[in-house]
């Protein structure tokens, strides 16, 4: 066999096994959604609230992914105590990557109350598009409870 034979067959197998771990971990939610404490000031009891999360992987550096940036900002301002919005930088934090099974950036990944994946998607999203998203999903945003229907 040549070289450039043997040297192809390694890059072939070792993306299959990227391919399949990828896969495998896609499939998994992130345990644990985010909480939000609340206060009961008539019972004046504080109680812990899960809420739903989008999470966005991209790079700081990367041209659709910083047009998202002020959208993601929108929605932590507009929806706070609603819903939960993370970005990470997976340039900066490439096991995040893998740990997500991000193929492309920026991804998207909405996540319901319990932790569970609901959707993703890849490229640049809009706000609109982001509430339709969340609004397909059965998730009401417009109320301070934010619970999946």
């Amino acid at each position: 066999m040549t070289r450039y034979l043997k040297i192809g067959i390694v890059v072939v197998l070792v993306g299959i096994v990227g391919l399949v771990i990828a896969s495998k971990r896609q499939g998994q939610a992130t345990p644990g959604g985010p909480v939000v404490s609340t206060q009961d000031a008539a019972a004046g009891t504080t109680a812990t609230v899960p809420l739903p999360r989008l999470v966005d992987l991209g790079a700081h550096s990367c041209i659709p992914c910083k047009k998202m940036a002020p959208i993601l900002d929108d929605f932590r301002r507009e929806y706070a105590g609603r819903l939960k919005v993370e970005f990470i930088d997976v340039w900066q934090n490439p096991d995040a990557g893998q740990q997500y099974g991000i193929r492309l950036i920026p991804t998207q990944i909405f996540y319901n109350a319990a932790g569970k994946e609901l959707a993703r998607h890849e490229g640049f999203m809009s706000k609109e598009d982001i509430l339709a998203q969340w609004s397909s999903l059965g998730v009401s945003l417009a109320t301070s409870s934010a619970r999946q229907e």
